[in-house]
């Protein structure tokens, strides 16, 4: 059994309190938020607190709070505990605690009304030394499959990887569901499609699923398609057909 204190109110530290609450392997013993209505949700389900001071002994403390929050936060836990954050792009060593220092990073998009299911979210774990790590790794395995030990250099390019995938194709649906709305089409009629190029590079490689007019160079269709958009869609749409075109 493996023992949690948790901090955070947003949605990452919502998903993995729910996640380690199910676990039979994990004991979630508290959670931490600086607004403790923030974490209300949990009232009935574990110890709650908004006192630094009163943080209850555990085997791994993992902060789930803004990026820019994390070395003040870290600074502030007990010395010699296992202090880890959730942070894509931050780095190991910008956990200022006195002891020692791990990430336990879920690469997934979390909100608090959708729910997750963990065997299907990678977590991505990193440690100073490997007792640690194989601490970390253990507690991983209880709520996920998927469990990647990977560094803070590995971590920052993947987050990078993970905006281009998640963050930059959301945008391209809202531009889409803009022209469809703009031309009075239901958006839904794209759905099939966006998930079946989902499914695809389950199969194929990207590069390998590629289709359209950039892939085909057809010219004609491209100079139709640049005639029915406002200038800051049709400068992305040039963009990326460059970019599709280029390899």
């Amino acid at each position: 059994m493996i023992s949690v204190v948790l901090l955070g109110g947003g949605n990452v530290a919502h998903h993995l309190a729910e996640a380690f609450l199910a676990s039979k392997d994990v004991t979630l013993k508290q959670l931490y938020g600086r607004n403790v209505k923030s974490i209300n949700h949990f009232q009935n389900k574990v110890s709650l607190t908004d006192d630094l001071a009163l943080l209850e002994d555990a085997d791994v403390y993992i902060i789930a709070i803004s990026d820019d929050s994390i070395s003040e936060l870290s600074n502030q836990l007990p010395e010699n505990k296992l202090v880890t954050h959730t942070s894509g792009s931050v780095s190991i060593n910008s956990l200022k605690n006195k002891g020692r220092k791990g990430i336990f990073y879920p690469l997934q998009s979390f909100s608090k009304t959708k729910p997750v299911d963990f065997n299907e979210i990678p977590l991505c774990i990193e440690a100073e030394n490997t007792k640690d790590l194989s601490l970390l790794e253990k507690l991983a395995h209880y709520i996920s499959p998927k469990v990647y030990k990977i560094s803070s250099e590995q971590r920052s390019k993947l987050h990078v990887a993970a905006v281009f995938v998640n963050n930059f194709t959301n945008h391209m649906y809202k531009i889409g569901n803009d022209i469809c709305n703009q031309y009075d089409v239901p958006f839904e009629v794209l759905l099939p499609l966006i998930k079946e190029t989902a499914l695809k590079i389950e199969e194929v490689s990207p590069n390998e699923a590629q289709t359209g007019p950039a892939k085909r160079n057809d010219q004609e269709t491209i100079k139709r398609h640049l005639n029915l958009l406002d200038i800051k869609q049709k400068e992305i749409y040039q963009l990326i057909t460059k970019s599709i075109q280029n390899g």
